[in-house]
């Protein structure tokens, strides 16, 4: 959300009116420069844009800042400028392969401070230096604090550190993150070029397939593509959950989850419990009312696919296990831990309640609730269908990289990562902690589209995130990349600046 075209510096100085806006009050161009809220913007048609007063106090106050009044204002400054000191180390330090990296502490003044640098390994590195920083001490509550800086070496190796600083008996820590300078490319292509095709899985039907294209039939256009043509790569939609009821949402780009995949997507004969089942013909009657149906329309019909596949999976989830297939989903369920119980439990309430969580009773709009606890506990099967349903997907998903790549493509599967997310769903519940609330993401007026956009989707709170030492985002990027050769993310823009725009207001009201 940095400002574009000119440096933080210039901000409050630029002009008494710009775009027809009276000049903004220098505390709240001060406050928004200490969040990275950008105060005004240079547009595509090269005019310089003064962000309004009002998207600037809402979009604070989606960080938790309160900026209506100047007394709000400057409360919020001194508190900012205690919590920087109240501080000892920064919550998530970030660094780069190849340049060193500065980075602060807060002490006693006059108190040693000692850094020490364990890596990912549990080894110690000792390549760090303290540097010169002249800051004069900060008064906190009575007790002077002091800010000493040091710098890691650049050839620190890539993964997820801790920093541990210890003065006077006192120790804490800090999450050190070192990340390529460069990703380059994958070693596997070497220097030559490599292609590949791109399909809307959902149509990518065959006589198999419940009426629309599922894993087994990126499988098998997988194979076919690589062993007949030689191709490298497959790039599919997004493939992320939807709201398991209907009407499903049809955009693969609004999803309730980033982090789980859409059921719908299953080959149902492909479960392994499919053989065990002694009577197959209901799930065969299933498969051919939804095939015709499908064959009727010409078109993709999710919720027909939906419905009828929802009801085989069921008769297949009651199958009774092997030793070794309750071992495996016994691992899944560790491997994915509480993001999985909590997607589970969300699904089991949408399909109670409906798939808006803000209309759902007010002790169960949040995942920590003691209503969830016991929702999750009455329904104990439902929850588990749905925490199965993601083990089958993680089967499959499996299944068809692997096959891809021993047909012979290079990279394999290559997934697509949504913008972002449904308001109402599964992750905009799970993670409200780390979501913006009150503001959705979109993009600025430009010559494509001089309106602008709103996506609807809430963007994520850079503050949270690196409070929580970027967790929510490493695990969406590990869950994307677990069985593929590689992933198109939407909107890579997103990872640096994002358009934010105040519930509500039009799209050209952002910033």
């Amino acid at each position: 959300m940095a400002a574009l075209g000119r440096p933080a510096s210039c901000r409050a100085a630029f002009g008494s009116k710009m775009g027809g806006m009276t000049e903004l009050a220098p505390s709240l161009v001060e406050l928004a420069g200490r969040f990275g809220i950008a105060t005004w913007y240079q547009d595509w048609t090269g005019r310089q844009v003064q962000v309004s007063e009002s998207t600037l106090v809402t979009v604070l106050a989606a960080l938790g800042v309160e900026a209506a009044t100047e007394q709000d204002r400057n409360e919020a400054l001194t508190n900012q400028l205690r919590r920087y000191w109240s501080r000892q180390l920064p919550a998530t330090i970030v660094a780069r392969t190849g340049a060193p990296t500065r980075f602060w502490v807060h002490v006693t003044h006059g108190d040693p401070a000692e850094v020490l640098l364990r890596l990912e390994d549990g080894t110690v590195h000792g390549g760090v230096q303290q540097v010169d920083n002249f800051t004069p001490p900060f008064n906190l509550d009575g007790r002077w604090v002091g800010e000493a800086s040091f710098v890691l070496p650049p050839d620190l190796p890539l993964g997820y550190h801790r920093l541990h600083l210890r003065s006077r008996g006192i120790e804490t820590s800090a999450a050190l993150i070192v990340t390529p300078d460069w990703l380059g490319l994958p070693e596997q292509l070497g220097a030559r070029r490599a292609w590949g095709l791109a399909a809307q899985l959902y149509s990518v039907r065959s006589e198999q397939s419940w009426g629309i294209g599922d894993l087994t039939d990126l499988t098998d256009l997988s194979v076919w593509s690589a062993s007949r043509h030689g191709a490298d790569y497959l790039l599919v939609n997004p493939l992320h959950a939807a709201t398991p009821t209907v009407p499903m949402e049809p955009s693969p780009y609004l999803p309730t989850s980033r982090r789980f995949f859409n059921p719908l997507y299953l080959r149902v004969e492909s479960i392994p419990e499919y053989a065990d089942l002694p009577k197959r013909g209901r799930l065969r009657r299933l498969r051919d009312d939804v095939q015709q149906q499908a064959a009727k329309l010409d078109a993709i019909d999710r919720d027909s696919a939906w419905t009828a596949k929802r009801e085989a999976l069921k008769l297949l989830y009651r199958v009774p296990r092997s030793a070794g297939r309750e071992l495996a989903y016994a691992a899944f369920r560790e491997r994915e831990g509480t993001p999985l119980d909590d997607f589970a439990v969300w699904c089991a309430l949408a399909e109670k309640y409906g798939g808006d969580w803000h209309c759902w009773p007010s002790f169960l709009q949040h995942p920590t609730a003691i209503g969830v606890a016991r929702f999750a506990e009455k329904h104990a099967e439902a929850v588990d269908f749905h925490r199965w349903l993601k083990w089958q997907l993680d089967e499959q998903l499996a299944a068809a990289q692997s096959q891809a790549v021993r047909a012979g493509m290079s990279l394999g599967i290559m997934h697509d990562l949504a913008v972002g997310v449904h308001p109402n769903g599964a992750d905009a519940w799970a993670l409200q902690d780390v979501l913006a609330l009150g503001v959705t993401a979109g993009a600025p007026p430009d010559e494509f589209n001089q309106l602008g956009q709103d996506w609807s989707q809430p963007p994520w709170r850079p503050d949270r995130l690196d409070e929580q030492e970027y967790r929510p985002f490493r695990a969406l990027i590990r869950a994307v990349l677990r069985h593929a050769g590689g992933v198109r993310i939407d909107h890579i823009i997103g990872l640096f600046r994002l358009w934010w725009i105040p519930a509500g207001a039009r799209p050209t009201e952002g910033t």
